[in-house]
């Protein structure tokens, strides 16, 4: 299964919160089912700025980093989007989007392949 490598907060904001479009500088033709995970950096100006804006964050000790932490959707790739997250130049456009237990693991650049047996019981 691939998965996509992002940032904390903005992961956790995927899969537990409003955040429905992940911007990238490059075009996808991937469309499917995709595990989001946690990157080990996590980008404190940004969490600042969404709990300033008023956004419902959890503590920052809280968020889980270097490892798989939920799933979604892609369902388009577009330049333009309605969604107050686009900021673009490409937004993938996610669905269906939840926390699952967390799964260390190391990421990569761009989408990468999860080994099924990483995966066993987790969709459970």
């Amino acid at each position: 299964m691939k998965a996509l490598s992002i940032r904390q907060p903005w992961a956790w904001l995927i899969v537990n919160g409003p955040k429905d479009i992940e911007n990238r500088r490059w075009y996808t033709s991937f469309r499917g089912p995709v595990l989001i995970h946690a990157s080990t950096h996590f980008d404190l100006k940004s969490y600042q700025e969404l709990v300033d804006l008023g956004e419902r964050m959890p503590p920052r000790s809280s968020f889980s980093l270097g490892g798989i932490i939920g799933c979604a959707r892609v369902i388009d790739c577009v330049r333009e989007h309605p969604s107050r997250w686009f900021e673009g130049p490409w937004g993938f456009v996610l669905a269906e989007r939840k926390p699952l237990d967390f799964i260390g693991l190391r990421g990569q650049l761009g989408f990468f392949e999860v080994p099924e047996s990483m995966l066993v019981g987790i969709f459970e």
